[in-house]
Parts: structure tokens; sequence; C-alpha cells
């Protein structure tokens, strides 16, 4: 067997046995013992040629293997049969080895999927907004809010929020940009103009951005009165 693997691979000898195993295409429960007990050594001896240090528990494992075999080949006796048998306290090893790998590659798929996945914990929009969307029209958060809830229930687009990873990601500031852009040539818009497209995450970034732009004084927000249209302007 051709080597294209170094010991620093593996996570210990039975992840070396366990590769050798597959690659011979055993049955784990049936191993070959002379045959994966030479693999083994033979992978151990070209380590050493390679002059790369081979940790003592490999070692110890080549030497478990090799008692294994000689006993193999002993008849067996009355007090080998009350003995544990050495084979198959190996496989139970491996068996139970395997499993624990198993689910460490499983873990390891939920890690990534999840870092693919962002969340944001809820904030009190009352707690940050309160103080700076106030001007001429004394127009406040909760008259956005309200505002923008009765625009989303005219436009019947107040369904459940299916989530969903996309490839291309809204951004606050983007939108922040492109809300600049619209007041730099009209110098004044209504509120409701400014959410062009209706689906909830072009939404919810439109609305963040004009909390945000308030918040940093770069936009005013006013009411003639409680009925008439919110206008925002630079």
């Amino acid at each position: 067997m051709e080597y294209n693997f170094v010991i620093n691979d593996f996570e210990g000898p039975l992840d070396l046995l366990l590769h050798l195993i597959k690659v011979s295409k055993m049955d784990i429960y049936n191993i070959k013992i002379n045959e994966i007990t030479k693999q083994y050594i033979d992978f151990i001896n070209k380590m050493e040629e390679m002059n790369l240090s081979v940790a003592s528990e490999y070692l110890v494992m080549a030497s478990e293997l090799t008692l294994i075999k000689s006993r193999m080949l002993l008849p067996n006796n009355k007090e080998d049969e009350l003995e544990e048998d050495p084979k198959e306290n190996l496989i139970n090893r491996l068996v139970e080895y395997q499993k624990y790998k198993n689910m460490i590659d499983s873990f390891k798929k939920l890690e990534q999927e999840r870092k693919d996945i962002y969340t944001k914990e809820p904030i009190n929009i009352n707690e940050i907004c309160e103080n700076y969307i106030k001007n001429d029209g004394e127009v406040t958060i909760e008259d956005l809010t309200k505002a923008l809830e009765n625009f989303l229930k005219r436009k019947e687009v107040q369904k459940p929020l299916t989530t969903k990873i996309t490839k291309k990601e809204l951004l606050v500031s983007d939108r922040t940009k492109e809300i600049k852009n619209i007041l730099k040539n009209k110098k004044k818009v209504s509120f409701f103009d400014l959410f062009t497209i209706k689906t909830k995450e072009y939404v919810v970034v439109t609305f963040l951005s004009i909390l945000e732009m308030a918040k940093l004084g770069e936009i005013k927000i006013s009411q003639e009165d409680n009925f008439n249209n919110i206008v925002v302007s630079i």
C-alpha cells in the first residue's frame, strides 16, 4: 500500500486504524488481524524512515496488534476462554470511536451552517430614538411606527416573516446612501415614498435607515398635524 499521508493526519492510533480498515475495504466487525497489523506496522516504519517522530501511543497500539496476532496463532486453552478476547475488545473500541467521530463530523457541519446565519437581539427603538425624532412637527418614534404599520396594512404585506439566508444582503448603510441621494435631488420627500419595494427586508432596512439618520441629525421629519403626510427633508 502506498502511503500519501503522515502521522499528523490522524488524531490517534484508533483514527489511523479506522483509516486503514476503510481503505482496505474491511468489515470493522470482521477485521483481518494479520493484514491490518502488517499495514499498521509498515506505516509506522515508513514514518520512522522519514525521520518523523511517532508518538508512544502509536507504538503501544502496534504492540497490541502484534499480541493479538500472536495469540490467534496459538491453540486455545481453557484459561484463554475465561479471559477477555483482545480482538473483540479492539473491535468494540473502534466501533465506539467511529460513533464519536461521526458525531464530531456532524457537529462540525452544523457549526459551519450556523456561521452562515446572523441574528440580532431585539432592542427597544424608543430608548435610542426618543430624543432625536422630534422636529418642527413633533414627530415621535411612536408616530413613525404607527404610520408604517398603517402603510403596511394598506399594502397587504403584513404577513408572517419567513426567515431565509440570501446571497445578497441589504445593508442599512447602503440604504442610507440611497436615501441621501434621493434627498440631495428632491430636498424633501414623503416618508411613505421611501418604501418603494414592499418586501419585509426592504421595509425594515429602510425604516432603520431613517431612524439612524434622524438620530444623527442628518434629516428632519415633520408633520403638520396628526392626519397629514409625514415629510422627510434635509
